[in-house]
């Protein structure tokens, strides 16, 4: 279980997010709605022990201020939108990588049941006829399938996902959340997430958080969150009458 407590956190002695409360079960997926600068990425940060905060954060009742990093990437595991590549590594050696948190040094070679378990989890993306290519050679939907695949060689037991969607096509939107909850679920871990795309968070979440200014201002089922007052408050559009007509305009199609 995740317990969060009167935790804030920022940048530069300027707290972003403020007192956010939340206890989250295994097998649970949260996803973290609002606008632009309310906080959701810094949630997820101060989550992932990136960036200092007040207040608590644990994991099974132990801080996660108190872990080391290694123990750390064995709890938790950040995905976020990779726009951009730097390195030349391949695919097998991108997965690999997220096999380190096992590992007795940073130059440890691979056993043969680590290789196992990269080669399974590059085939469980569909992505073993790639594994010898260069992930700067892939299209965006197969890096972030790369990705997916190091972080369940990495089996961390919270995942967040960091808008990990952006500038991929629907097909692999789709594609991507059904993989990671799908594998969620069927291993008992925990999903925190950030999207923009409403329509995504009613399809995939079992609860939702909508932040303002760095508050949480509306916490329950995606039914509840999306169906409210304070929906239409905060992103200053009536959503629901927009994707209602929408939807009218698709039934017309049809």
């Amino acid at each position: 279980m995740l317990e969060i407590k009167n935790l804030s956190s920022g940048y530069d002695g300027v707290d972003i997010i403020k007192n956010i409360n939340l206890s989250i079960k295994k097998g649970e997926n949260l996803f973290i709605i609002g606008p632009n600068g309310c906080g959701k990425s810094t949630l997820l940060k101060t989550i992932a022990n990136i960036i200092e905060y007040k207040g608590s954060i644990k994991i099974d009742d132990k801080e996660i201020s108190s872990l080391d990093r290694k123990n750390l990437a064995r709890r938790v595991g950040l995905m976020s939108q990779v726009s951009e590549i730097y390195f030349p590594y391949t695919v097998y050696e991108t997965v690999s990588l997220g096999r380190y948190p096992y590992s007795k040094g940073i130059f440890d070679i691979l056993s043969k049941e680590e290789k196992n378990i990269v080669l399974e989890n590059i085939s469980k993306v569909g992505l073993m006829e790639f594994k010898d290519k260069m992930i700067t050679e892939l299209s965006g939907g197969q890096v972030q399938r790369v990705f997916l695949a190091k972080l369940f060689a990495q089996n961390p037991d919270i995942i967040l996902l960091d808008e990990p969607t952006n500038h991929l096509d629907l097909k692999y939107q789709i594609e991507l959340l059904e993989y990671v909850c799908n594998w969620a679920k069927s291993k008992n871990k925990i999903i925190i997430g950030v999207l923009h795309d409403l329509n995504l968070v009613h399809h995939f979440a079992d609860s939702v958080i909508m932040l303002q200014n760095g508050e949480i201002i509306s916490n329950g089922n995606p039914k509840n969150v999306l169906n409210g007052e304070k929906l239409k408050e905060v992103y200053d559009i009536d959503i629901k009458s927009f994707m209602v007509n929408v939807l009218n305009k698709w039934e017309e199609v049809i």
